[in-house]
């Protein structure tokens, strides 16, 4: 590894936020350049790009920073809290079924697209796909289905299920994170097409705009000139929420483990409820939930999911950092296999929204749910509208639940491939 150019993370998150910055004022010009690209390329999109831009460039690593941790371990848990501080329930369950019928979509399509993707490469490279025992490619790709239908926990699962050799491992990382990257890149490009590509999915959007317009609604209603006190408070919601989900949740995955096998063995598929990360998401989403049933509310009269976009952006460039774009070309034939494999995802999950009518929103979270997992499905949905981000981390919490499963039926069938 090539140590960076900075490695002090408050430079690095200087120089983060010095991109943010000049993002949103670029993206608030009315005229001009800048108004003509930002209607080509969602700000989002930037600010995620840019700090990918000097990951490349040598000038800083995700590699020997923390803030990506910091970030998704402190920021998140606390836009969760502030972006659901004013939830409608019902208003999101009247969003119906479509949402979990694209998720369960994006899941087929990654079970199917692994073995699918070795079985094209394999006709003009089969060595790409080969691999004996411990060193068989299929085995490290069982990591790549655990990550892309669950998260880290349903990866690290895998990877003590099949035995992966840990020297290659790093290479399977790798395709993980660049190809899961643009995916997510090419998701945000859409966000800023999304009337368009709802007509072309003839897409019922009604569920969709009226928790929008409702949410709008009572915003406006409480809307105020917010006080120090109303900061400060926001922040003490936030962040004890924070603490709290912390506190009780090593608690809770501590106790799974020592009590039950099923949790504390790395093979089985309930492993995801040993995991920190998992409980402080479920936990912190929880807080919020509870929050809007009291005054609390009333808080997004003050701003309070705007302070959680801040958190989300924030966290959307630590994640943007962990993209070396120079490392596309590494491992080009494995690069290829996560390509093909994410492509077919892709696919299904356009031709299901087509026949069902289901609109990009659920294409994109329902998709982002899976191969993005907690750290990237509220970010994707919270940019669609904040009251939308709820969605987006209910469905992550549900990839933890069927991704170790799923990626076992996935590595069984790549296994075939690869040997077939």
């Amino acid at each position: 590894m090539t140590e960076p150019i900075i490695t002090n993370d408050a430079v690095v998150f200087g120089l983060l936020s010095l991109c943010l910055g000049f993002i949103f004022y670029t993206s608030s010009l009315k005229t001009g350049f800048w108004s003509k690209f930002y209607n080509f390329v969602p700000a989002v999109l930037m600010c995620y790009l840019l700090p990918a831009i000097l990951a490349s460039s040598g000038l800083v690593s995700d590699d020997t920073s923390n803030l990506y941790f910091m970030a998704s371990r402190y920021l998140l848990p606390a836009a969760l809290v502030l972006m659901t501080l004013s939830i409608d329930l019902k208003a999101i369950k009247d969003l119906g079924s479509k949402a979990l019928i694209m998720f369960l979509t994006g899941s087929v399509g990654i079970i199917i697209g692994g073995p699918i993707a070795i079985l094209i490469v394999s006709i003009f490279s089969p060595e790409t796909v080969g691999g004996n025992d411990f060193d068989a490619i299929w085995r490290g790709l069982s990591t790549i289905a655990g990550s892309w239908i669950g998260g880290g926990a349903n990866q690290a699962a895998m990877l003590e299920i099949y035995n992966y050799n840990p020297e290659k491992y790093g290479g399977m990382v790798l395709v993980d994170i660049v190809v899961a990257n643009v995916w997510m890149a090419i998701i945000l490009l859409g966000v800023g097409k999304t009337k368009k590509i709802d007509r072309w999915l003839k897409a019922d959007t009604t569920a969709i705009e009226k928790l929008r317009v409702k949410v709008s609604a009572f915003s406006e209603k409480i809307t105020r000139v917010p006080t120090l006190t109303d900061y400060m408070m926001m922040l003490f919601f936030a962040f004890s929420a924070v603490g709290a989900a912390h506190f009780f949740g090593d608690i809770i995955s501590s106790f799974l483990i020592d009590t039950f096998d099923i949790v504390s063995n790395k093979k089985s598929f309930l492993s995801f409820l040993g995991s920190n990360f998992f409980w402080l998401v479920v936990l912190a989403t929880v807080a919020g939930i509870a929050l809007s049933f009291t005054k609390a509310k009333n808080y997004e009269g003050a701003g309070a999911s705007k302070i959680g976009s801040v958190f989300i952006y924030l966290l959307v460039a630590t994640i943007g950092m962990k993209m070396d774009l120079s490392k596309v070309f590494e491992n080009p034939g494995l690069i290829l296999i996560g390509f093909i494999w994410i492509s077919i995802h892709a696919v299904l999950l356009i031709i299901v929204a087509k026949l069902i009518k289901a609109p990009y929103f659920f294409l994109a979270v329902g998709s982002q749910a899976n191969v993005g997992g907690a750290a990237s499905a509220p970010v994707v949905a919270a940019e669609f509208h904040p009251s939308l981000t709820s969605v987006g981390v209910l469905l992550a919490v549900f990839g933890y639940v069927v991704g170790t499963g799923g990626a076992i039926l996935c590595t069984i069938l790549m296994e075939i491939a690869s040997k077939g």
